[in-house]
């Protein structure tokens, strides 16, 4: 059976934070050069008390709104987050209540970064290939901000909050093609949260400086940035050639590209590297930052609103970065 997307919607939180007022917090940076090379001018961030699964519902509810979907025809709730309101129980599980979904759908979270919105939508179509869903809620949110040490000037200036909603149906307005899905765990030290969970549960306070220069403190996010880049020059390239070779397509058959919104400076690389025309590739990370698992989405919703994308066109979506792990397929719209 085939699976298709249904519908799309988003969330941002209320709270913007502008390069100048990151500006005042590190007078020594050039605003003109941060949105040059990342280019990120705002960043939305969530409130203190606002988590992952807060705005994961709110999404989900504009989802209902804008395309007057019934909650009650949902019957599978994936929920791809790495900052879960508590580790245990599942987000998801807290989710189906607070939107008022069927108690009999199967709901769960699963732990996955910049990838994890391409793994959502292979994960519905086999939930639907294999007859035990009809309709799929997948939802992305993330907190990343909350992991950020206050000294973090280069990961403050990439990273925004938000969260995702997508509908993957029987029917709908994109068929989900075939997909080329990697890991590699060597590399997991790269982009990381060192403690809170069971290897390390209580904080160390312990930074240190890595070959970069930066400070990598263990009780916060830290990103090693030229093992991440050096990652996707070679993962990227051979995705884009697999989800070809796998949807049985060549370059010239793709009409557009939306690979995760990581940051200008990346994307505009892979784009060379790939050799993709710049008219049929996706860069605008200008209002929302690198929202990690939810980019994609947001692109896709964003180019549909705007026209870029319209029916009969075939778009190949990619996601890649932490865990080491990757994703992507075509959308037939």
């Amino acid at each position: 059976m085939k699976a298709y997307i249904k519908a799309i919607s988003y969330y941002l939180p209320e709270k913007i934070v502008s390069n100048e007022e990151l500006l005042n917090e590190f007078p020594e940076w050039s605003v003109d050069k941060v949105a040059a090379k990342v280019g990120v001018n705002s960043r939305h961030l969530a409130a203190a008390g606002e988590t992952a699964g807060d705005m994961a519902e709110k999404a989900a509810r504009r989802l209902f709104n804008e395309y007057d979907i019934d909650a009650q025809c949902i019957d599978f709730l994936l929920f791809c987050t790495q900052s879960p309101d508590y580790f245990l129980p599942s987000t998801s599980c807290i989710l189906q209540h607070r939107l008022g979904l069927p108690t009999r759908i199967g709901a769960f979270d699963y732990n996955l970064g910049c990838s994890g919105c391409v793994y959502g939508l292979a994960i519905a179509k086999g939930l639907i290939a294999g007859g035990i869903a009809k309709n799929v809620l997948v939802l992305t949110a993330e907190t990343y901000n909350k992991y950020l040490h206050p000294s973090d000037k280069s990961n403050r200036s990439i990273f925004g909050d938000g969260a995702a909603a997508c509908l993957v149906s029987t029917g709908g307005m994109a068929e989900i093609g075939e997909f080329s899905i990697g890991t590699d765990g060597a590399g997991a030290n790269n982009l990381i949260v060192k403690t809170g969970a069971s290897r390390q549960k209580h904080p160390t306070g312990i930074a240190v400086s890595d070959d970069e220069g930066h400070i990598w403190h263990d009780d916060y996010l830290y990103m090693n940035g030229g093992a991440i880049f050096n990652f996707t020059l070679e993962a990227v390239p051979a995705l884009v050639k697999d989800v070809l070779l796998k949807n049985k397509m060549e370059k010239e058959n793709i009409d557009y590209y939306i690979f995760h919104q990581a940051n200008k400076f990346m994307l505009n690389t892979l784009r060379k590297v790939c050799t993709l025309p710049k008219e049929k590739f996706y860069v605008n990370l200008e209002t929302t930052g690198n929202t990690v698992s939810s980019t994609v989405m947001i692109g896709l919703k964003d180019c549909l609103d705007n026209s870029i994308i319209q029916p009969g066109m075939d778009v190949m979506i990619t996601g890649f970065g932490v865990g080491l792990s990757w994703a992507g397929t075509v959308l037939k719209f």
